[in-house]
């Protein structure tokens, strides 16, 4: 386990970590964009124990004990909202747990360490859903769009949307996962897990022209465009799809947007529609039925239906004009 790459920059540390438990628990996960997130966890961790100074490398997690880990669950318990709190405990837990594997710690420690609770409390989830108006002037922006650009965001947009893509879902796809025969979309999701989408009526209509475009050239699915409209043969970054979105949401006059605001309105159009849970649990790749009901904005729907039964008898002011 030498010369592991697991700082949020990219860059590459070249010392041994084979002992560290931060290292080996950020190594043993499973995307980049996990790696990252709780390496950035860890670092945040670190500083409150050790100072400026400290890291996620530098910070002897193996001295931890209870009284440590409960002081830093109270930090982020008043710094954090509970989503990002419990994060970032897991992120935690599993450094310590590494650390009692690689004999760092005794049994008794770890556990101790680690039974410190959940932070308690919900948001609501953060970003928008978009309005049925705000797709069509994405979608007709890209449609106006004679360049090869047009094409693909048009279709990147469509699949964000239908398929409830995470935006590291759309980098990662290839041609070879789309069956434009049928419409299916084979996803790569989270912790490698694969499902199947569905891409019709529009959607597959978008995905035709885009792949008019981009011919049987090898590489990703989706791919930069260069000066002149010439394709690369490298895919798209996630900050990729993310900035090509924005730009798009200002070109269409578009309140400022993100991808996971398409995967959002997807879940919550879907359950606005009448399909049933556990079914939209599968087709976003959601791992507890508990997220997917995050997005569920028909409580909110009852909730306002229930305030409209009430009634203030208050009359408006008559201004006085001097």
């Amino acid at each position: 386990m030498n010369d592991l790459t697991i700082t949020t920059t990219g860059k590459i540390i070249t010392h041994d970590l084979a002992r560290n438990p931060a290292a080996v628990y950020v190594a043993g996960l499973t995307s980049v964009l996990s790696r990252r997130t709780m390496r950035h966890a860890l670092d945040t961790i670190a500083r409150m124990v050790g100072g400026d100074a400290a890291d996620a490398l530098t910070c002897p997690w193996r001295k931890l004990r209870y009284k440590d880990t409960k002081a830093i669950r109270a930090q982020l318990a008043e710094r954090y909202a509970p989503a990002t709190a419990n994060k970032m405990l897991a992120a935690l837990r599993g450094t310590l747990k590494e650390a009692w594997r690689l004999k760092l710690m005794t049994a008794a420690a770890y556990h101790a360490a680690v039974d410190v609770k959940t932070v308690k409390g919900a948001t609501l989830p953060a970003g928008r859903s978009i309005t049925p108006g705000e797709l069509s002037a994405l979608m007709d922006n890209c449609a106006n769009d004679p360049t090869p650009a047009g094409a693909r965001d048009g279709a990147m947009i469509a699949l964000l949307y239908t398929c409830g893509l995470r935006r590291a879902e759309i980098a990662a796809l290839d041609p070879v996962d789309y069956d434009s025969n049928t419409g299916e979309l084979r996803i790569r999701g989270k912790g490698n897990k694969e499902r199947l989408a569905h891409c019709i009526n529009g959607a597959a209509a978008a995905m035709a022209d885009w792949l008019a475009v981009r011919g049987d050239r090898p590489g990703a699915l989706f791919l930069p465009i260069r000066k002149g409209g010439h394709l690369a043969d490298k895919g798209l970054s996630t900050t990729a799809v993310f900035m090509i979105l924005r730009r798009r949401a200002a070109a269409a006059c578009v309140s400022a947007l993100s991808p996971h605001d398409l995967r959002r309105t997807f879940v919550g159009d879907l359950l606005d529609a009448g399909a049933d849970i556990v079914t939209v649990q599968h087709l976003a790749g959601h791992a507890n039925v508990t997220t997917t009901a995050r997005y569920d904005r028909r409580p909110e729907a009852a909730k306002r239906r229930a305030t409209e039964l009430l009634h203030i008898p208050y009359r408006r002011r008559r201004m006085v004009t001097q």
